[in-house]
C-alpha cells in the first residue's frame, strides 16, 4: 500500500494542476537560457538544490506532523517573490481538494477550512502524503521529483525537445535527487527552524516578469 501510494502522489496524472506550470522553464526559454538539452539539465539541476531542497523539506517536516500554519508561514517566509507565494497556493488549494477525495482525513479538512484559498503546495502534499500513511522521506521524494520533472515536461511542449532527451535529463539526476530529498527529510527531523532557505533569485526576478506576461502558455 506504501509504495503503491506513492506512486499515486508523485504521478504527473495526479489531478494537482502541476501541468499548467512551468517551474519556471517558460521564462528561462524565453530568456535563452534553456536551448536544448544541456541547458535544461543546468536549469534542473539548479533549481533541484535551491527551491527544489526547500520545498521538499518543508513538505518532510508536514509529514512528520509539524504544524501546518507555522510551514505555512516558514513557508512564505523562504518564498519572495508574490507571483511565485500566488502560484503555490494556487497548486496547494488544487492539491487539497485532490488529496481529500483521494485520501480523506480530518488534518486535510481542517487545512481546507484555515486555508480557503490554499496554502502553499509542499505543506499540502506532506499532508497528503501523511494521509496515505508516507514518510517525510516520501513526501520529499515527491517534491524532487516534480521540481524537475514540471520543467522537463514543459520544455518539451516550448522548445519541441525530443521527450526521449528530457526523460535522459531527469534518469541522470535522479542520484542527485535522492541526495536532496535525504537531506530535506534530515532537516525536517530537527524541526521548523532547522528547515532550509536555499534561494534562486533569478527563479524570482523571472517569476516576476512572467506574471505580467500578456500572453503565456503556463501560468507560472
Amino acid at each position: 500500500m506504501r509504495r503503491s501510494a506513492l506512486l499515486v502522489l508523485a504521478d504527473g496524472r495526479f489531478p494537482a494542476g502541476g501541468h499548467a506550470h512551468s517551474g519556471g522553464a517558460e521564462a528561462a526559454v524565453k530568456a535563452g537560457r534553456i536551448t536544448d538539452a544541456a541547458g535544461l539539465a543546468a536549469f534542473c539541476r539548479g533549481r533541484l538544490h535551491t527551491t527544489g531542497l526547500t520545498s521538499a523539506a518543508l513538505a518532510a517536516a508536514a509529514a512528520l506532523g509539524h504544524d501546518p500554519y507555522e510551514l505555512d508561514q516558514a513557508a512564505d517566509a523562504r518564498t519572495p517573490s508574490p507571483a511565485l507565494r500566488t502560484a503555490a497556493r494556487k497548486l496547494g488549494r488544487q492539491m487539497t481538494r485532490a488529496a481529500r477525495a483521494t485520501w480523506p482525513c480530518a488534518e486535510l479538512d481542517a487545512l481546507a477550512a484555515a486555508f480557503p484559498r490554499g496554502t502553499h503546495q509542499p505543506v499540502v502534499l506532506g499532508l497528503a502524503a501523511r494521509a496515505a500513511g508516507l514518510g517525510p522521506e516520501d513526501a520529499a521524494h515527491c517534491v524532487v521529483y516534480e521540481t524537475v520533472s514540471g520543467p522537463a515536461s514543459a520544455a518539451v511542449r516550448l522548445l519541441s525537445l525530443d521527450p526521449f532527451q528530457a526523460t535522459a535529463v531527469l534518469a541522470r539526476l535522479a542520484p542527485e535527487m535522492d541526495q536532496v530529498a535525504e537531506r530535506a527529510a534530515a532537516a525536517a527531523r530537527q524541526g521548523i527552524d532547522h528547515l532550509p532557505a536555499a534561494s534562486a533569485p533569478l527563479l524570482d526576478i523571472t517569476a516576476e516578469q512572467h506574471a505580467a506576461w500578456p500572453v503565456r502558455l503556463f501560468a507560472s
